[in-house]
């Protein structure tokens, strides 16, 4: 795994160790139905003929500054999202790496009505307690054997997990030995942080075979190094039911026109 993968663990620990010493942490109990809420908005989105795309808010990534997003500006920017299409938000909390915030999150709950996915590098059951949204991403490749555990406790919070994967290995044993029902194909390889959509070419394959020999059905999420339209189509003609996508639109400056540009890429090219 790369050495910035390791320092954002590391980063993570040291926020948990917080959680655990806060004299007035929070508990958080109910119920979502963010599977439901996802998967109806998403063949919706198809039946339309449109993109199922999740927008991300994204202020940064460790490699790249991108934006400084406040709670205030992370709501006007999921307005915009909504209003011109996307099927589900997606924000980031990570801190130090990715300059998200808790707070951000909370701004865009109250600001849109669409299903809203936590990213952040969640190894703690502690995490779970520290905000409420509909989905959350749980990275299997880091989560090794505690994944199925916190599965199940993301379940019994009101959670949804969208569970990432980044390579054949990381499938399989996803496939096999867990519950998930929202797999994310990352298309990163977290060993040189390069970026290869092919991989979601290269792995959906394997997730709809399995499918079919086990009457499961999947919900498959590409994320990573979409930018373009033309990504937008190759990864839908590989068959991804939603695309996850944050860089490209929140670099552009015109949020609500990048992100239906992406939304609407499937008009006149009917295949």
């Amino acid at each position: 795994m790369h050495s910035a993968i390791h320092e954002i663990i590391n980063s993570t620990e040291k926020r948990i160790k917080t959680l655990y010493e806060a004299e007035d942490r929070p508990t958080l109990n109910g119920n979502t139905q963010g599977i439901e809420k996802i998967i109806e908005a998403i063949h919706s989105k198809k039946n339309s003929g449109k993109v199922p795309i999740i927008a991300e808010v994204k202020p940064a990534s460790p490699s790249m500054k991108i934006m400084d997003i406040s709670p205030e500006e992370a709501g006007k920017i999921a307005i915009d999202m909504e209003n011109a299409g996307a099927v589900a938000i997606s924000v980031l909390t990570e801190p130090e790496f990715f300059e998200g915030s808790i707070d951000n999150l909370k701004a865009v709950r109250e600001a849109i009505s669409l299903p809203v996915l936590r990213k952040d590098f969640i190894i703690d059951k502690v995490q779970f307690d520290e905000v409420r949204s509909d989905l959350i991403l749980l990275i299997a490749g880091l989560l090794g054997e505690k994944l199925e555990d916190l599965i199940e406790y993301a379940r019994s919070k009101g959670f949804e997990p969208l569970v990432e994967v980044h390579n054949k290995e990381e499938l399989i044993e996803v496939l096999e030995n867990s519950s998930a029902k929202i797999v994310g194909i990352n298309n990163r390889d977290l060993t040189t942080l390069e970026v290869d959509i092919a991989t979601t070419e290269v792995l959906i394959p394997i997730i709809k075979k399995y499918d079919r020999r086990t009457g499961k059905d999947h919900l498959v999420i590409s994320e990573s190094g979409v930018h373009t339209p033309e990504d937008v189509r190759r990864m839908m003609r590989a068959g991804a039911d939603a695309i996850l996508i944050g860089t490209s639109i929140v670099k552009d400056g015109d949020i609500y026109r990048k992100t239906k540009e992406l939304v609407d890429a499937l008009d006149g090219n009917r295949e």
